[in-house]
């Protein structure tokens, strides 16, 4: 099965304008690159390396797991992206902390069910022993324009 999956858009700066991205900034785009790469073909150990054992991973209907149950579902087939586009990036990085924020669309096939998602999602990254990875995540569903 051939997979689409782009990072669009860059790093921005409030108001929407381009800006270079300092070496902090590029690794946790590399990590957010990894983490989306790990969603669409899953390995625990990928998977639990680029996240934090206290991992809090909130999806758009209210359901929150642990590290242990993001990997699970992602491993076991349970929860299947086929493909990831990730836009409208930017990131934030304050000490050993990352904010990431970024539209999220999503193909999916959980349970063998095709389905399209589309999020505006948070993530929180930490810096440990030369690593950004995951400490939270939270999505909720982007609303049509009215």
């Amino acid at each position: 099965m051939l997979l689409f999956c782009t990072l669009q858009g860059g790093l921005m700066a409030q108001g929407g304008m381009p800006v270079e991205q300092g070496k902090e900034e590029k690794a946790v785009t590399a990590a957010v690159e990894s983490l989306r790469k790990a969603m669409i073909d899953p390995n625990k150990e990928v998977l639990e390396k680029l996240t934090m054992p206290q991992l809090s991973y909130g999806h758009s209907n209210g359901l929150v797991q642990s590290q242990a149950e993001f990997v699970e579902v992602l491993t076991s087939g349970k929860s299947d992206f086929v493909s990831i586009d990730l836009s409208a990036q930017t990131i934030n990085v304050v000490g050993q902390t990352a904010l990431v924020r970024h539209i999220l669309s999503a193909t999916t096939n959980d349970g063998g069910k095709p389905g399209q998602v589309k999020l505006s999602i948070l993530l929180v990254w930490q810096k440990q022993k030369g690593e950004w990875r995951l400490l939270a995540r939270q999505a909720v569903k982007v609303q049509p324009a009215p």
